[in-house]
């Protein structure tokens, strides 16, 4: 059987955690098979005697008549059945079929001589999705870091009343460039505590006063941007960007309960375990005097996305990072082509899987505007908004097909009409209404007064309280895209590369709107879907082992769009196009089975909940 060896793929999961002993056995306990259109290859009443590696050819695993699964190329299957001694799902030939298969003897005494080997066999979703990223991550582990594995500068506390020349005395002293400066009623308590840094500095010397006599105190900034220690860096480094500063306070608590500070997060030491340009992206968005300037940066964002996913960093916290860099490219954006009473007196607000942070690669606007009731905009307003719907799309962000930005002026309102508006959502929905309450329900201020959509989204909360009916309209949206017939017949959309999956309709969307509606019923504000389900969990609306598959089916999606996308535009495609099944590897190909079941079951948890089955 050595002769198999070339063909034998152990570079695939789960034979690629066995080693050249292992390998050898493997191969001499090895047979192969063919197998004709139609020919039972597994029967439903019977716990699997062998494991088959398809070589060529498909096979359908089927319930009754139902088609639950494809198998190509390089799968393997039932491995999970055999270790655990049941009685498997009917598996069939659909064509001509080549296949290696291995004893299940054999294969159980691999299990237990190599577990890891077992554990990828047995595994649930959880279990592989976190065997995947231990392996995409295993090389990389600096960009898991925690903040308290940087280097942490120590915190130099001084009263308020210190004047500004013995701060800069400590600072000579010390070798720092910031102190923490307490309240001004001598308390240590750390929601007292301000900054003062060698920035500040200018201030105090601009001030004109002596700087003998100037208490520090009185230009410490409030309050402080903090992280805890246990917060990855990735989200540390996202806030920095966010709040436009140098360093974050480290705070943890002491045993008994109360918050101290644990010290002080620079960025630079934070830059020196994170190998990434965004640092430099935020300076060029900052700095940026105009939109040429804007559009270099807004290029740099795409490559720092690659260099993270190529470095093995979690695509959330690569969503989480995008989020605050699209979100200052925005902001700047519309500060340049806004005269500031504009500004000041309006909230620009981003939609869909932007305003989730859950968007990677580069897709449609979805953004609008919201006015200060009472407030007069300017005559050019239309023009303003134009071109600032023109300038997006010169960095990369295409027109929304249905017109969801700011050139269109149904998406720019005072908050008195735009309240009507989104009441008319719901109070009389149409599908196209009910889609934009949707897109609404996500939206995520970007620049301007936020309070203002903070307000808009808390009163459209009190009016579907108890509504059932609406609600139930609302969530049937998750069967917008069902094709009908058996689960898995969406997979079957073919072209000249083979089956088809639109990731977006058979999974994305599903499990994005079915959380967005539990969200919608309890009265959860948060945006993001992990942070919905989170709050769904503790109010009860979820089972925490659902809601964990949930989250991890999610990233998974998000983690292979992503991967997709970045090799169509190597290739000099465009990103976004239907999932090329057959070009899948075999451990995707396996998740992707499991995450889409996961969606299924939240469907009919949702069918039951808002009684879909009866609309």
């Amino acid at each position: 059987m050595n002769a198999l060896a070339p063909v034998f793929r152990f570079d695939l999961a789960p034979f690629d955690t066995l080693n050249a002993g292992q390998r050898r056995w493997l191969l001499d306990r090895c047979a192969t098979l063919q197998a004709a259109d139609g020919q039972t290859l597994q029967p439903a009443d019977q716990p699997p005697s062998r494991l088959f590696v398809l070589i060529s050819g498909q096979a359908h695993h089927l319930q009754g008549d139902e088609l639950r699964a494809v198998f190509g190329p390089d799968d393997c299957f039932d491995g999970r059945a055999l270790l655990a001694g049941r009685a498997g799902q009917r598996l069939v030939a659909a064509g001509p079929v080549s296949a290696f298969w291995l004893p299940g003897g054999a294969v159980r005494e691999l299990a237990a001589a190599n577990p890891a080997f077992g554990e990828q066999l047995a595994a649930d979703l959880a279990q592989k999705i976190h065997a995947l990223t231990v392996r995409q991550h295993e090389l990389h582990s600096l960009t898991m870091a925690r903040v308290d594995q940087a280097v942490l500068r120590p915190a130099h506390l001084v009263a308020a009343d210190t004047d500004i020349v013995a701060v800069v005395q400590l600072f000579s002293d010390r070798k720092t460039t910031q102190v923490l400066v307490r309240a001004d009623d001598g308390g240590d308590g750390v929601a007292g505590l301000g900054i003062f840094t060698t920035s500040g500095l200018q201030r105090a010397i601009l001030s004109g006063r002596p700087l003998d006599r100037l208490p520090v105190g009185e230009l410490a900034s409030r309050p402080l941007v903090t992280a805890r220690p246990s917060d990855p860096l990735y989200d540390a480094l996202a806030r920095m960007i966010r709040h436009r500063v140098q360093r974050l306070v480290v705070v943890d608590e002491s045993p008994d309960g109360v918050p101290r500070v644990a010290g002080l997060l620079e960025q630079i030491d934070l830059l020196s375990l994170l190998s990434n340009h965004s640092y430099l992206i935020t300076r060029q968005i900052i700095d940026a005097d105009g939109l040429d300037a804007l559009q270099q940066a807004a290029a740099q964002i795409g490559k720092v996305i690659g260099l993270l996913h190529a470095g093995g960093t979690r695509v959330h916290l690569i969503a989480r990072l995008v989020q605050a860099l699209n979100a200052q490219l925005f902001e700047r954006a519309w500060q340049l082509l806004a005269p500031p009473e504009l500004v000041a007196n309006s909230c620009l607000f981003v939609m869909g899987s932007e305003g989730r942070g859950e968007q990677l690669l580069k897709t449609d606007q979805d953004n609008g505007l919201l006015l200060r009731d009472g407030y007069t905009p300017p005559a050019e307003l239309a023009a303003i908004c134009e071109r600032f719907s023109q300038a997006l799309a010169r960095f990369g962000y295409p027109e929304c097909p249905g017109h969801i930005m700011l050139s269109n002026p149904q998406w720019r309102h005072g908050a008195a009409e735009f309240g009507a508006m989104a009441r008319r959502w719901l109070l009389m929905p149409t599908p196209e209404g009910l889609m934009s309450l949707a897109i609404f329900l996500d939206a995520h201020a970007v620049a301007g007064d936020a309070a203002l959509l903070q307000q808009l989204r808390s009163g459209l909360s009190s009016l579907v309280a108890d509504n059932d009916a609406l609600l139930a309209r609302f969530a049937a949206a998750v069967d917008a895209f069902d094709s009908g017939g058996g689960w898995w017949t969406r997979l079957l959309a073919r072209d000249d590369q083979g089956p088809l999956l639109d990731l977006k309709k058979a999974a994305t969307f599903p499990l994005v709107h079915g959380v967005r509606s539990l969200a919608l019923a309890h009265g959860v504000a948060a945006t993001s879907t992990a942070a919905r389900i989170e709050a769904l969990v503790s109010v009860g609306a979820l089972e925490p082992a659902l809601a964990a598959d949930l989250v991890d089916s999610l990233h998974f999606f998000m983690g292979l769009k992503l991967k997709l996308g970045l090799a169509a535009i190597a290739a000099g495609q465009l990103p976004g196009g239907p999932v090329v099944l057959d070009r899948l590897g075999s451990l995707d190909r396996d998740l992707l089975k499991d995450t889409l079941a996961v969606v299924r079951r939240f469907k009919a948890l949702l069918t039951r909940r808002f009684h879909l089955d009866a609309l």
